[in-house]
């Protein structure tokens, strides 16, 4: 009897078993964890907070209402939300790294965040929460990261109330002309070098700068906003296209 063939995944340029790339990922974001705050003020020129100010402003969050924060990792966008739900209200910040999630938490002390909150360590293809529980739904550059992407996003749409909305920020394509050779000479030259003079560690950034380019572009996550039964689907190009918030709702 032939043996079936393992299956396998992508990890960065990497070809791995599926089972392995979980394991691999927590093990890139445990090393990066301390200075993952510090390394994407210095990555992005500090341009990463307008992109998450951007998204905030476009959950449609109102008092008591209710949010979940998907590989939130240190809570930037946790922090944004629970500043629009109220005291009434409560944001979840979920992460499937327990190093990440306990920077998010001293993140949130420090900005004088609580009693709406609650930090939950979960797996975006499995998440512990009933249907329909949620007014709004992120994730913020974590969907790259995350093995079954349709699966994620079928369990994103799963939790949403009738009427909720995902918000998808993550790296993309450049469509700005001429952008692409130097993003990318700027991803494979300056980042591993920056993470390992500052992080000590040029693995990683690596992976991370890999992780971009096998991510589907914005029209490919679109039709896959689509696939998983959103409605409302459209997407809008940030610096370029280096980034794309991606939104959809469920009705």
């Amino acid at each position: 009897m032939k043996q079936e063939t393992e299956k396998t995944t992508h990890f960065g340029y990497r070809e791995v078993p599926v089972q392995e790339k979980k394991h691999l990922v927590h093990n890139v974001f445990r090393s990066v964890a301390g200075n993952y705050d510090l390394m994407n003020d210095l990555m992005s020129l500090g341009v990463h907070r307008l992109w998450k100010r951007f998204t905030i402003a476009q959950t449609g969050l109102r008092e008591s209402e209710r949010a979940l924060d998907v590989a939130g990792g240190t809570g930037d966008l946790t922090i944004g939300m629970a500043r629009q739900v109220g005291r009434s209200g409560e944001v979840i910040l979920t992460d499937i790294n327990e190093r990440m999630l306990r920077e998010g938490r001293s993140r949130l002390v420090d900005s004088g965040i609580a009693g709406n909150v609650r930090c939950t360590v979960a797996d975006a293809e499995r998440l512990p929460f009933p249907d329909r529980a949620f007014d709004c739904v992120t994730i913020a550059f974590g969907l790259r990261n995350v093995t079954a992407k349709d699966a994620a996003l079928a369990e994103m749409y799963r939790v949403l109330r009738p009427g909720g909305q995902l918000l998808v920020l993550e790296f993309s394509q450049p469509v700005a002309p001429g952008l692409k050779p130097v993003y990318d000479a700027y991803s494979f030259r300056v980042l591993p070098v920056m993470g390992k003079l500052v992080a000590g560690d040029a693995d990683s950034y690596r992976y991370l700068a890999e992780s971009i380019r096998m991510h589907p572009g914005q029209d490919e996550l679109l039709a896959m906003f689509e696939t998983a039964g959103f409605e409302q689907c459209r997407y809008h190009n940030l610096t370029g296209g280096i980034v794309a918030l991606h939104r959809g709702y469920r009705v």
